[in-house]
């Protein structure tokens, strides 16, 4: 099975979800960056769901110009093959520049994720 996230990720996606579960207003910076290599489709992780690691939450963009925030399966993300049959790899290179809130208003005014 391809490993998506590592445990430091999964405990820092744990720990921003216990934060939102205590402030609503909490806006985390991205943990993971997830993406399909020869195609558009980009998921940017900031919370794993408590009672249900495979549910994993931040801006999901498929690169049909809509990107979005919501909930996404970790498990049916190893599933997903990108155009060259390539499936989805973790950036790791990625390092947050900024809150949530902030890739999802660029995200939207671009219609894709914006770097």
């Amino acid at each position: 099975m391809n490993v998506l996230i590592t445990d430091e990720q999964r405990l820092l996606l744990l720990a921003n979800s216990s934060e939102t579960l205590r402030n609503p207003d909490f806006d985390p910076a991205p943990v993971v960056k997830l993406f399909t290599p020869g195609a558009g489709a980009t998921w940017l992780l900031t919370e794993i769901d408590p009672d249900d690691h495979d549910h994993a939450f931040g801006l999901c963009d498929l690169g049909l110009g809509a990107p979005e925030l919501g909930w996404v399966s970790l498990r049916e993300l190893t599933t997903v093959r990108g155009r060259l049959g390539l499936p989805v790899e973790r950036d790791l290179h990625f390092r947050a520049e900024k809150r949530l809130s902030a890739y999802a208003r660029d995200a939207r005014l671009a219609g894709r994720f914006v770097v």
